[in-house]
């Protein structure tokens, strides 16, 4: 059975949604409090969304220096899967294990509703058992998710298909309508969008699934 690790910072507030919907997708997860210093045993892990230390200074900014972040570095680089959510998103770039950054919403407001994305690529953790141009209902619930890079950084994300995920109709000024991205390899994603709050036509859609089936069923260094 897979295993897969949920880390819980000070002010997250999505740990229990992301629990929740990888093992109802047949996963055996867990938290792991952000003083963890090692991930032994996970196949993947999961950095949610809410607001990690508050969101002080700005989003991610002070979880990126949490012990566990060490520890998600080193598992990364050993080919886990790991995937950031919203809050998790922010905290992956801020420790540089994803290329660019956060910033506040177009307009400066906050986002809460349904979004239709496309699936760009199908090279990662997140993303392989979708397949290019499907389209999926994701709810946005954030202030500081436009995704930003400078031009050398998008180019690079573009040449080396890294742009998993794009928004159909752009909701907070992300450069080049970007949703999520991977890093090079494959086995780090993060996204602004909620798979996790999409597992069930009862909740208004069941499109998150397809999105973690991949996750939670990703072998080690896959791509």
């Amino acid at each position: 059975m897979t295993r897969i690790g949920v880390v819980v910072f000070p002010g997250s507030n999505c740990e229990y949604d992301a629990l929740g919907a990888v093992s109802a997708l047949g996963a055996e997860a867990e938290f792991v409090w952000h003083s963890a210093t090692h991930l032994d045993g996970f196949d993947g892990v999961i950095l949610p969304g809410g607001f990690a230390h508050g969101d002080y200074l700005r989003p991610g900014a002070l979880a990126r220096f949490s012990p566990v972040m060490e520890a998600v570095a080193e598992f990364a680089r050993a080919g886990g899967a790991v995937l950031g959510i919203c809050n998790g998103f922010q905290v992956l770039t801020e420790a540089g294990l994803l290329p660019g950054a956060l910033q506040k919403n177009r307009g400066l407001t906050f986002l809460c509703q349904p979004t239709t994305l496309t699936v760009e690529s199908t090279a990662s953790v997140l993303t392989r058992d979708a397949f290019r141009g499907q389209e999926l209902v994701i709810p946005i619930n954030h202030f500081s998710g436009s995704y930003t890079c400078d031009d050398e950084t998008w180019a690079s994300l573009v040449a080396h298909d890294q742009i998993v995920l794009r928004y159909k109709e752009n909701p907070n000024g992300s450069r080049d309508d970007i949703a999520g991205v991977s890093n090079v390899e494959g086995n780090v994603v993060g996204l602004m969008p909620h798979p996790e709050r999409a597992m069930s036509t009862l909740l208004g859609s069941a499109d998150g699934r397809v999105l973690l089936e991949s996750f939670v069923g990703a072998p080690v260094g896959a791509r």
